[in-house]
């Protein structure tokens, strides 16, 4: 508030505390003859004199009638909120293209449907090696990771023998399993997450995450190499490596600097962008009948996009996935 508007508001103030002493005073003067009015008003009271002219000045010097112009800056530097860049509409242009939309969406619904059935029809491959886990329970071997069911899903989760703590990214996707886990054992569908690190690194990591779900590891054992989630460093020194069913460079891990989304989540991981990157994420899916264990499908990179609770989310909120760079912390990190 300027000077001039602190002296303006103190006006109305002093003209209030004044003017009680002052009425009686005017009181007095209008019984008095008409000669006596000649004077001026109160000439002898300097009290009554300055109530009438703080009482004028508040009337006409009003700080809220301040300049139009000076008023709306006020409010805008305050208050104005950008308009929307989106496109806006009635909510008849909206249910018109939401309708048009629908149709797009059930036409996915459907080819999705196809899709999941293809997955379905793949030719069962029998695995000939005689994979070792160590689990929360001992030793396993895949058959075991059943658990007296005829299917199994594997999640190949990245965390290392190096790592300090499990994949960022792994971890978001893991925080969905404990909830459908019962009901996919509940349906003849066993579920295991499967990892190189040490069991016993594995289990104080679910710990600390809060996670009860499954957990093997396979650090004794061919098991993530052979299915395309873990890679030596002789074969990312080569020059690349068969990740999600085509060749992969790695010449880039040579240069690679401190900034990125790999940078960022191999130092959450406790490792360097090389030792991070030679495990990937993926999920296998196996059989078992009359004994023998079959693999029957895998998948990796975007293709674990559907098991990703929190996209499946985000794409259905006003902006989408609006990323532009590794946003997402492990949920006990923010």
């Amino acid at each position: 508030m300027t000077s001039m508007d602190m002296g303006a508001a103190s006006v109305p103030m002093m003209a209030a505390m004044m003017l009680p002493s002052a009425v009686p005073a005017i009181a007095r003067r209008a019984r008095e003859p008409a000669g006596a009015l000649e004077a001026p008003l109160f000439a002898g009271s300097y009290l009554g004199t300055w109530a009438l002219v703080a009482l004028a000045m508040s009337l006409v010097y009003r700080p809220d009638r301040r300049p139009r112009h000076r008023r709306r800056h006020h409010l805008t530097h305050h208050k104005e909120t950008p308009m929307t860049t989106h496109t806006t509409g009635t909510r008849e242009q909206w249910l018109a293209a939401r309708l048009e939309l629908l149709q797009a969406e059930k036409e996915l619904t459907h080819r999705s449907d196809d899709v999941a059935k293809q997955r379905q029809q793949l030719p069962w491959v029998p695995v000939e090696k005689d994979y070792r886990f160590e689990t929360e329970a001992g030793a396993a071997s895949l058959a075991d990771l059943f658990g007296g069911r005829s299917q199994l899903l594997v999640y190949h989760f990245m965390f290392g023998p190096e790592y300090t703590g499990g994949c960022p990214s792994c971890s978001a996707i893991a925080d969905g399993f404990n909830g459908f886990a019962v009901h996919l054992e509940h349906h003849d569908v066993g579920m295991f997450a499967v990892s190189r690190a040490p069991i016993d690194h594995l289990l104080a990591y679910r710990r600390r995450m809060g996670w009860t779900f499954p957990w093997a590891s396979s650090l004794d054992s061919d098991f993530n190499f052979d299915f395309n989630t873990s890679f030596t460093e002789e074969q990312q020194r080569s020059g690349s490596v068969e990740y999600n069913y085509r060749t992969i460079d790695t010449t880039w891990v040579r240069e690679a600097d401190d900034q990125g989304r790999a940078a960022l989540h191999a130092a959450m991981t406790g490792t360097d962008v090389a030792t991070y990157v030679r495990e990937q994420p993926g999920m296998s899916a196996f059989a078992l009948e009359d004994g023998v264990v079959y693999h029957t499908y895998s998948a990796y990179a975007r293709g674990l996009d559907g098991l990703w609770g929190m996209y499946q989310w985000l794409d259905r909120a006003p902006k989408g996935r609006n990323e532009t760079g590794a946003w997402w912390r492990r949920r006990d990190e923010y």
